[in-house]
This record gives structure tokens, C-alpha cells and sequence, in this order.
């Protein structure tokens, strides 16, 4: 059965999900989603809505931006920035893990953020797909999906902490009510954004965590 014959709300369907944010994902706006797009795509099915089944709603602290799915062979697993442990480390990512070292003095060896997942983080990509080779390539198609669960996350939660990397990302502050939530932005840590500055020694990940302390939450745990 190819992509075209399955709407993504089906997909929801045939995911064993364990959390509840399946409830508030099986929007009528994903309907036509699955009509624009082709059966060659990344991450594979039971990946797409990956960063919603770790924990529930109320249990979300951070949310991680991304723009786009790794559009490389077996990249994307649903996780914004992450890749599964065994796999070359993409660039960005290699930044990412530099600056949480220089931050924290943590060598993090693992590239799956699943368990960084498992303690409130939402690493979301605006685009919950892509086709191989081809960056962006699902970006608008999933833009408004993505701008509708960061604006149900503004209205809907309280103390929530956005991390805005580059532009793209930046561009949704406007989705979010900063009177109930706060922002960490920064560069991009693709090299082309960062080696120009504004991602290195920005401390992302200590002031997610003093953020959290100061609102009497558990801090994660990065490595």
C-alpha cells in the first residue's frame, strides 16, 4: 500500500501511541496532508510523530525547534537535531553537542535525544517529512500543522520554555504568547550560521535548566 493510499490521520491510527498527545494530533488539518505527499519520504511511518510519544501534554517543559527533517538515508527519526546512535553525526548536531560541552562540561556520546525526550522536550520539526535528498521539500506542507501545535502549546500550557534557532525558527515567536512562556534564540548551529556567532557560548542548555529550577521543575539531565 503506498503513501497516497493512507491519510495521516490513519497513520495516527496505526501508532501505538502511549501518550495523549494523540488526542490533541488528530486535527481535521491533516487530512489533505497526505496528498502532497509522495511514498518516498523520511522518517518512515511509525517515526513521524515520533517527538509526541514520550511524555504527556501537562509533563512538557521545552520545546526544540527545527525546521526540517534529515533528508538523508536513515537520518530522521523523528526527533528534531537527532540521529540514531551508530550514524555519521550531522553537522548541526556536531555544533549542538560542542556547545552543550562548552556549556555543561558534558560529552553527551549519544546522538538519539530520545532520553532527553523522555524528560519534557519537544523536538519538533516544521516539517514532519521529507524526500530523500531534498531539504524543505515538505516545509510548506506541513507549516500550517506545525504552526497549529505551536500555537495549541501557547494557549493550552503555562511556563514553557521555546528554543529558537535561527531565523526560520525565530519566525514562530509570533505563535507564542511571551507573557506565559519564554524564549532561548540563537543562531542556527548549522556551521555556515554559527562559526559567524550567536551559537556558540549563547548556554542554551544551563539556562533551560536555571529556567526550570527557578520554576521548581525538574532539570534535565543532558547527558
Amino acid at each position: 500500500m503506498s503513501f497516497y493510499d493512507n491519510s495521516i490521520e490513519f497513520m495516527l491510527h496505526d501508532i501505538n501511541f502511549k501518550t495523549d498527545w494523540n488526542n490533541i494530533l488528530k486535527k481535521s488539518i491533516l487530512q489533505n496532508i497526505s496528498e502532497k505527499i509522495s511514498e518516498n519520504y523520511y522518517p518512515p511511518k511509525e517515526k513521524i510523530f515520533n517527538a509526541f510519544n514520550h511524555f504527556d501534554f501537562k509533563d512538557l517543559k521545552v520545546v526544540i525547534l527545527g525546521q526540517d527533517c534529515y533528508h538523508g538515508l536513515d537520518q530522521a527519526n523523528g526527533l528534531s537535531f537527532s540521529v540514531n546512535n551508530g550514524l555519521r553525526i550531522p553537522p548541526s548536531l556536531r555544533n549542538i553537542l560542542k556547545e552543550l560541552n562548552s556549556d555543561l562540561n558534558i560529552k553527551r556520546v549519544d546522538s538519539d535525544f530520545t532520553d532527553l525526550a523522555e524528560q519534557g522536550i519537544l523536538f519538533m520539526n516544521c516539517a514532519l517529512t521529507v524526500e530523500p535528498g531534498k531539504p524543505a521539500s515538505h516545509l510548506k506542507i506541513w507549516e500550517g500543522y506545525s504552526n497549529y501545535i505551536i500555537n495549541y502549546i501557547s494557549k493550552n500550557s503555562e511556563n514553557i520554555i521555546f528554543v529558537l534557532w535561527g531565523n526560520f525558527a525565530k519566525s514562530k515567536r509570533s505563535l507564542i504568547d511571551t507573557e506565559k512562556h519564554f524564549i532561548i534564540d540563537g543562531t542556527h548551529p548549522s556551521p555556515l550560521s554559527s562559526n559567524r556567532g550567536g551559537f556558540f557560548g549563547t548556554k542554551p542548555f544551563s539556562k533551560i535548566n536555571k529556567k526550570l529550577k527557578e520554576l521548581g521543575q525538574q532539570e534535565i539531565i543532558w547527558n
